[in-house]
């Protein structure tokens, strides 16, 4: 009798296995054809779905879903990108075609016997300007391509960020007398900066550049000297701009006015960013009523602080 007991238990642990093993391998068969639609179908929302109660495969299907996930957001990130590059793309043909179109134009003029050598001398001038401004553009374009190149790095010194700002002030003197600005520099003594001389001319550069482009009437420039940090501080009165998009002004596909012409890029400001963050400094923007701030933040230098390489 004892014996027939444990066959049957043993018949019956058998069915029970072969039940088991039935349903898993039905589960990953299902499995299987989940993924095979997943993949047909990548840019739905599904995921891997099992009805098993064993701890292991409900593990493995996690993991699976999580790869699932990770790839998908892979796959958005790429597309947001392509979708940036191809607007960036649009700008630089805008920018570079504007400029070109104004120069061919006015070079044909000059072929023009009627004109005077004092309209051909104004042309001329024009077409030096323009010559500028796409220089201007390559220069940008180029300094945005090496910032993040892995053979730019940074040798972090002491600088005299006053004096930085004296010689940038110079170089743009004949702007400033152009446009018949306003200018105003504290020259206030300030503690000197650890930072990057090369980063910290562009820096400079760029935010003087913006202030020359943008304001209406006048520039103020000043330093401010704080606990860690020297605040490189630049006001300017503007037109109409957007408060709700004062986020969006150091993205690098960012204008603040799209009807300007002349040469103005959006990279400016997004390389004042980069260049600043990696010098572990800061940059804000503000605007009240129409006047427009920009804060740029350099960490001071002191006496523990000892010339270094920075990341590229």
């Amino acid at each position: 009798m004892s014996s027939w007991l444990i066959i049957i238990i043993l018949v019956f642990l058998l069915i029970v296995s072969t039940g088991m093993l039935l349903l898993f391998h039905w589960d990953i068969r299902r499995m299987t054809k989940q993924l095979e639609e997943i993949i047909e179908n990548f840019g739905t929302n599904e995921l891997v779905r099992t009805n098993t109660h064993s701890r292991s495969l409900i593990r493995f299907v996690m993991k699976i879903n999580q790869l699932i996930h990770l790839f998908k957001q892979d796959q958005q990130h790429t597309q947001k990108r392509e979708k940036q590059l191809k607007q960036e793309i649009t700008n630089i043909s805008h920018d570079l075609r504007t400029p070109l179109t104004s120069m061919k134009g006015f070079s044909e003029l000059l072929h023009d016997p009627s004109l005077s050598e004092e309209e051909k001398r104004e042309f001329l001038t024009i077409i030096q300007k323009k010559i500028d401004n796409l220089t201007m553009m390559v220069d940008l374009f180029y300094e945005f391509s090496q910032i993040d190149s892995s053979d730019k790095q940074l040798i972090m010194e002491q600088q005299f960020l006053d004096q930085i700002i004296v010689d940038a002030m110079l170089m743009f003197y004949n702007d400033f007398e152009k446009s018949q600005l306003r200018i105003h520099v504290d020259e206030t003594a300030v503690s000197p900066i650890f930072a990057d001389k090369k980063a910290t001319n562009r820096i400079v550069t760029n935010i003087i550049q913006n202030a020359l482009w943008y304001a209406k009437s006048y520039v103020t420039i000043s330093l401010i000297e704080e606990e860690e940090y020297i605040r490189l501080r630049t006001v300017n009165d503007v037109n109409d701009i957007d408060r709700t998009e004062l986020y969006r002004i150091f993205d690098r596909t960012f204008r603040m006015d799209m009807s300007r012409t002349g040469g103005q890029l959006g990279l400016g400001l997004h390389i004042v960013r980069q260049l600043i963050n990696k010098q572990d400094g800061n940059v804000v923007a503000d605007v009240d009523e129409d006047e427009f701030r920009i804060d740029v933040l350099f960490r001071k230098w002191l006496i523990l602080d000892k010339p270094s390489i920075g990341k590229g």
